[in-house]
């Protein structure tokens, strides 16, 4: 999975392959409109507020992990610097990118951002640690992950391997004793009747790593992760009986992550109590969590489908539908609707973490 999404000629994402969007390969919340930026940055505003610069004159830094497109980091930048000007002086935009086939196509998409950017790695961070926000949205589904497998009443590892007809599927030698451990902490034991031979799913064993590599770039404020993302008990149901990983590419899904490699993209849900479990190893403090829908109203999402419905001027109607389509569709809960936001924080003191109100999109919805 690492290989053929990131491998730099031959991956879906490293060789910049993949395009994301209405008329690209697979769609996001940021490619549906910049509603979606609108919504989501007086969250991030009200967190950079929260923050002063290490050092008088200095700045503080709002992050993006795996920014895709640009899309979202030139839309958040130009909201913070119509709607926060003040703010937006004293604020840096940086993209975590390890694709140089998806930074080019960043690079010319912000020529005109109106925040200073920068590209850079954690692992560059990490040498002088920043304050502010750390955005990853739709990045840890596309970490790669273990696949395990009900055989022989044991759970055993799925590999790659070359057979007749191509890549396969097969199965190797049983877990670990630590993995082991691991599924008995999210309610999965030995294999029984429930999950039947063949049963199989996913463990995640890159997400401690990601936050902790987060971790180290950010010693003073917050992580916010939006992802597809279930529960344990949820993830690992009887009936979900073959994981959560699939392929996308043209607008169509897939379920065999085998087919044309590096063509595709591969996501796999990300398992909350997992991701709990690893923000709490790596010294992040959980701030709450809540599904897409619900997060978006509470940051307005009513207020502007009602803007929409006043009377509309000469030639604004089709725009004016194109922008309520695009506002439904980010809470459809059978789709973008049902993707989870996640905050964290880190090197704050009690007051700055908690404040007098939970941060805006785990309040409840304002009243039109």
């Amino acid at each position: 999975m690492e290989w053929v999404l990131h491998d730099p000629l031959h991956g879906a994402y490293g060789a910049g392959r993949l395009r994301i969007g209405p008329h690209g390969d697979f769609v996001t919340a940021p490619s549906l409109g910049p509603a979606f930026a609108e919504l989501l940055a007086p969250q991030l505003a009200d967190w950079l507020l929260q923050l002063t610069p290490e050092q008088p004159g200095g700045c503080l830094s709002l992050v993006e992990a795996g920014p895709g497109e640009g899309q979202l980091a030139l839309d958040l930048a130009g909201e913070l610097a119509q709607r926060w000007p003040e703010l937006a002086c004293r604020v840096e935009l940086v993209l975590v990118e390890p694709n140089a086939g998806m930074a080019q196509r960043q690079q010319q998409r912000l020529k005109a951002c109106p925040i200073p950017v920068r590209w850079s790695s954690f692992e560059q961070l990490a040498s002088r640690p920043l304050r502010g926000v750390v955005l990853a949205h739709e990045v840890l589904d596309a970490l790669a992950v273990d696949r395990f497998e009900h055989r022989g009443g044991q759970w055993r590892r799925q590999q790659v391997h070359l057979g007749a007809a191509g890549l396969e599927l097969g199965v190797a030698q049983p877990l670990e004793p630590g993995e082991m451990r691991t599924l008995e902490q999210l309610g999965l034991g030995m294999p029984g009747p429930q999950r039947p031979e063949g049963w199989s799913s996913e463990l995640h064993g890159e997400l401690a790593p990601w936050m902790a590599a987060c971790g180290k770039a950010l010693d003073h404020g917050w992580l916010l992760v939006i992802d597809y993302a279930l529960e344990a008990w949820r993830y690992y149901a009887p009936q979900r009986s073959a994981g959560t990983l699939m392929a996308y590419r043209n607008q169509g899904a897939s379920a065999d992550p085998l087919q044309d490699p590096g063509h595709w993209d591969l996501t796999a849900h990300v398992c909350i109590d997992t991701l709990e479990r690893a923000a709490d190893a790596t010294g992040w403090i959980p701030v709450g969590h809540c599904r897409q829908g619900e997060a978006l109203l509470a940051l307005g999402l009513a207020q502007a489908l009602g803007a929409l419905s006043t009377e509309a001027g000469e030639g604004e109607l089709p725009e004016r539908l194109q922008r309520r389509e695009a506002l439904l569709r980010l809470v459809d809960p059978g789709a973008l609707g049902d993707f989870r936001w996640l905050a964290y924080a880190r090197g704050l003191h009690a007051g700055a973490r908690q404040g007098s109100l939970p941060p805006r999109f785990l309040r409840e919805p304002p009243l039109s």
